[in-house]
């Protein structure tokens, strides 16, 4: 499990990030899945939301069924695993915040002691897709693996393809290192991007903005709002 969360007011725009979250939306459990794209979540009124996020390549395990199943899906829990529906029921009567993500983190550690060893090669692609300069042919030479297995168990993992999580975490590494008013090609460059244009795509492709509008709104890693620091 990579962290517990909550979150409240106005949901800003959630983009991809290559996890698997389990999400107490105030009404109900649902499996946030692997997201090639960003969404823009809602939550009732006054309400608090809560999730646990699984490290990337580890939900498909300890939910029981490919990760690919999930991808740009929502389901409720009890849909995904037999014990969701009970598990929904508990945290709903739970009393307040800090009770919702203590049965959240009983619930997966449970999933976890049950579920599979993590795929060590996908674990070791992930690692290497993170650097910045990461190319997937290389990764394969590497690892003893052609590109079309490497597919085949990062789907099951992860929920998307090798070159798609390449994306997704370069796009990561740009907000990571971006402030409002950066240079954006010394930023596309410092991320991995071949050039300004690259940026620009995939921005496009993966939050919906420009490069430049995504720095002025303050959009951080995940799509976490940045805070002024004044």
């Amino acid at each position: 499990m990579a962290c517990l969360w909550a979150r409240s007011g106005a949901p800003g725009r959630v983009l991809p990030d290559g996890c698997v979250d389990v999400v107490w939306t105030g009404a109900e459990l649902i499996v946030a899945g692997p997201a090639t794209r960003a969404v823009r979540p809602t939550l009732p009124s006054g309400e608090t939301k809560v999730g646990l996020r699984f490290r990337v390549g580890a939900a498909g395990g300890a939910l029981g069924l490919p990760a690919a199943e999930l991808l740009d899906r929502s389901p409720a829990l009890g849909q995904v695993r037999a014990d969701g529906d009970a598990w929904a029921a508990r945290v709903a009567e739970a009393p307040d915040v800090g009770a919702r993500l203590s049965l959240l983190a009983e619930m997966a550690a449970g999933w976890l002691a049950d579920a599979p060893a993590p795929d060590p090669l996908v674990r070791a692609a992930v690692q290497d897709l993170a650097r910045p300069r990461a190319r997937v042919a290389e990764l394969c030479g590497g690892l003893a693996i052609s590109e079309r297995q490497l597919r085949r168990r990062f789907e099951r993992a992860v929920g998307y393809a090798p070159r798609t999580l390449a994306g997704v975490l370069r796009l990561q590494r740009f907000l990571s290192l971006a402030s409002p008013g950066g240079d954006l090609a010394r930023l596309a460059a410092d991320a991995g991007y071949a050039d300004q244009p690259h940026l620009t795509r995939d921005c496009a492709r993966l939050a919906g903005l420009p490069a430049a509008a995504l720095l002025a709104a303050g959009v951080g890693p995940a799509g976490e709002r940045r805070l002024s620091s004044a």
